[in-house]
């Protein structure tokens, strides 16, 4: 063991190549959601707030509260409203401001 140690100080082992570029892997990430406000009612935004199972989501007025620090990305939401939630694609959600991972969406969509 030592000397596979001692051969990677020397050798200078690189197990990815992140962030000069991009992991090939990070595509099978799962991802916090993105969210379309023309797509979204208030009815599917009490839906996503009621299957959220971290409690990420919540109405307030005519704004869906999105906490993306409690979010863990299982798809839930996603899968409830397929028009209105895509997956975000970005996974480096690092901040120093906890305020940073609260986002407001405006509910803009019409009930059918």
């Amino acid at each position: 063991m030592t000397f596979w140690f001692i051969r990677g100080l020397r050798r200078g082992v690189v197990t990815t190549r992140y962030p000069a570029r991009p992991d090939r892997a990070a595509r099978y990430l799962p991802t916090p959601p993105a969210f379309r406000p023309e797509a979204l009612t208030r009815q599917a935004a009490d839906e996503l707030a009621a299957i959220c199972p971290s409690g990420a989501l919540h109405r307030d007025g005519s704004v869906l509260v999105y906490d993306v620090g409690a979010c863990t990305a299982c798809g839930r939401c996603a899968a409830e409203a397929p028009g209105a939630v895509t997956a975000s694609g970005q996974f480096e959600l690092a901040t120093t401001d906890r305020s940073v991972l609260i986002k407001k969406i405006p509910i803009r969509g019409e009930a059918p």
